[in-house]
């Protein structure tokens, strides 16, 4: 068997590891592994996807200070918590509003909704107490008495709790009768007061006719009761019965 060069044995083996380093070389670097930047970026968004109930109770805050800013006396309310095991979407404009038919008065509902990026609505309990002086009858007082300023007096509370139509003023009850008969110490209602009669039955009246390009007075008698600005029948001195509206001094007016 032939022996083989040393030599050439030697420059095979250098060709072999120049070949190896060739292959070597060639090889693509591996790819270095992404940045943690994008994955970053995204956990703002993924936090946005639910909706921060505390952004929900200070926007239904907010509607209540402006909606009762007018109301008279001092204000003060209280709106119960959402219940945090809610989950809702998030909403970029939250918006309040009262239910139909509701009112800041007392213990009421008030809603928010979004409209986008998806639609929905949740409502919450609101308290509101308005501490505020009102009026109140100073002695026993019958049905058709006239109210002055003496037969009053003021209390103070929390009008929430009264009746609606509560008298707040007593300028706005003195000079009207009283349409029933009211203990001492009673709240004074709107509906418990009308306006004195200007007009009685069987009153002599003036009678004035009026229409375009004339005005004609006459005589006549009342056939009812009837407050300035009140519908009261008249028979006119020929029989006839007409109706006019009631004017302080005995006068009633008939428009053509």
């Amino acid at each position: 068997m032939p022996r083989m060069n040393p030599i050439r044995c030697l420059q095979l083996s250098c060709i072999g590891m120049s070949l190896a380093t060739a292959t070597l070389a060639a090889a693509p670097a591996p790819t270095a592994a992404p940045a943690p930047t994008a994955a970053l970026a995204a956990a703002p968004a993924m936090a946005n996807e639910h909706q921060d109930l505390g952004q929900l109770q200070r926007v239904v805050e907010s509607y209540v200070r402006k909606e009762a800013a007018g109301l008279p006396g001092e204000l003060s309310f209280r709106v119960a918590p959402l219940d945090n095991r809610l989950s809702l979407p998030h909403c970029s404009s939250p918006q309040a509003f009262m239910p139909p038919g509701g009112r800041l008065w007392g213990k009421s509902a008030v809603g928010v909704r979004c409209l986008a990026p998806v639609a929905w609505t949740v409502y919450t309990s609101v308290t509101v107490e308005v501490s505020a002086e009102y009026v109140i009858t100073a002695r026993p007082m019958g049905q058709g008495e006239t109210v002055s300023a003496q037969d009053l007096t003021t209390m103070r509370g929390d009008l929430a709790r009264l009746p609606a139509g509560i008298v707040v003023d007593p300028q706005h009850a003195v000079g009207k009768q009283l349409a029933m008969s009211l203990g001492a110490g009673q709240p004074l209602r709107r509906d418990m007061l009308r306006q004195p009669n200007v007009i009685a039955q069987g009153q002599g009246v003036k009678l004035v006719s009026e229409g375009p390009g004339f005005r004609v007075s006459t005589e006549g008698r009342a056939l009812g009761n009837a407050a300035d600005g009140q519908l009261v029948q008249v028979r006119a001195p020929s029989g006839q019965t007409v109706s006019g509206v009631a004017r302080s001094g005995g006068i009633v007016e008939v428009r053509y």
